[in-house]
């Protein structure tokens, strides 16, 4: 099922783990040792180390995850029902290809067994390889990336940390059907990329929209399936680094915040935290990113994609030109919008389906003003 590419967790973690009380996280994970693995039945989410970072010049300390362990399973859980397990690390390959291919394989078997991954790098453009992991599943896929690039490259330079989105976009088969960034710095992307986001129909945030309303990242990820972090996101005097210095940036209560909305989605089905350059510091705050995701999960309501409509108010939204229908959830008060199916059309959608949106786009709607992420989605889903 591709698990043979995992490398049982360090001793020096589980030895660790059996000195904390039974009321920390330590204890109720369970663990990939040398002398056993985990049920893969009775598991909902699995942490996994990938020690890649090759393609990362700005790295210089080799991926090491034993602090983020150590911290992580020294917090306190929540009332959390959900069955976790540490599966391990992949190691890096003879190539960075060969990571990339064993990361895929087991991403895919933790998919299909409705498991959540929780994929703790290791250079960013392992999120390529979990994008990949999608192939075999037959559906389209939307990456919500919090970064403060876009890491576009050129079309024939290597992948790297800074080029990956280019080789999602070009690469065959292309089962992506929406990138959105979250938290973008102007500054750090060139005017030709930004339009290409445009060009492209892609939704972009900069830093300052979200840092001053963070619930507009909300409805972005309730639409997500894989959602990738660049720790350069987040400012270095919340983060720690210091390696590669970030003056401005999230602080620790917006990220870990963004992490819980990635949690709390129905639709998330794999999260990777990256680029961290293994300092003890970047440690806290990458254990406390994890546990946020992990206390989002526990709140997950099972609405759309897996509800039914039947539980949901419906609103109806006359303009001029366009017909809007509005869902409102009874119970969570949650707001999704209807992105019609055209026959006509080379559709990328094979039905109606439904657009996570905040009830500010439907007061939008009744003043006349069509929500520019539909938009984009009617756009994209006609190409």
């Amino acid at each position: 099922m591709g698990f043979d590419f995992l490398e049982p967790v360090n001793d020096t973690i589980v030895k660790f783990v059996s000195s904390l009380s039974s009321q920390e996280l330590g204890s109720k994970v369970v663990f990939h040792t040398q002398d056993q693995f985990p049920d893969i039945e009775q598991i909902n989410i699995a942490i996994i180390g990938v020690l890649e970072d090759r393609t990362n010049i700005n790295m210089i300390n080799e991926v090491n995850l034993t602090a983020v362990r150590k911290k992580l399973y020294s917090m306190f859980p929540g009332n959390w029902d959900a069955s976790i397990a540490d599966l391990g690390d992949i190691l890096a390959g003879d190539s960075v290809e060969d990571t990339y291919f064993a990361l895929k394989k087991v991403t895919a078997a933790l998919i299909k067994n409705k498991i959540i991954p929780i994929v703790l790098g290791g250079s960013q453009d392992l999120t390529y390889a979990l994008y990949r992991a999608y192939d075999d599943l037959e559906q389209m896929v939307n990456l919500v990336a919090v970064d403060n690039k876009f890491d576009f490259g050129k079309e024939n330079e290597s992948v790297s940390a800074n080029s990956y989105l280019t080789k999602i976009i070009i690469d065959e088969p292309n089962n992506l059907f929406n990138y959105c960034n979250i938290g973008y710095q102007t500054y750090y992307n060139s005017q030709e990329e930004i339009d290409l986001i445009e060009k492209l129909f892609f939704d972009a945030y900069r830093l300052g929209e979200i840092s001053n309303k963070i619930t507009l990242a909300e409805p972005v990820f309730r639409d997500a399936d894989l959602v990738s972090i660049d720790l350069n996101s987040v400012k270095s005097s919340a983060s720690g680094n210091t390696v590669t210095f970030e003056p401005n940036g999230f602080n620790g209560k917006e990220i870990c915040a963004l992490a819980r909305y990635a949690g709390i989605s129905d639709k998330v089905s794999a999260f990777g935290v990256f680029n961290h350059n293994s300092t003890m510091a970047e440690s806290v705050i990458i254990s406390q990113i994890v546990w946020y995701f992990i206390e989002g999960y526990h709140y997950r309501s099972k609405e759309y994609p897996f509800g039914s409509r039947a539980n949901y108010l419906k609103y109806i939204v006359p303009l001029d030109e366009e017909e809007l229908i509005f869902y409102k959830s009874d119970k969570t008060d949650r707001w999704w919008i209807e992105i019609p199916f055209e026959s006509n059309g080379s559709n990328k959608l094979k039905r109606n389906t439904l657009l996570p949106c905040s009830y500010d786009e439907y007061l939008s709607a009744c003043n006349q003003e069509l929500p520019e992420r539909w938009w984009k989605a009617q756009r994209k889903n006609s190409l």
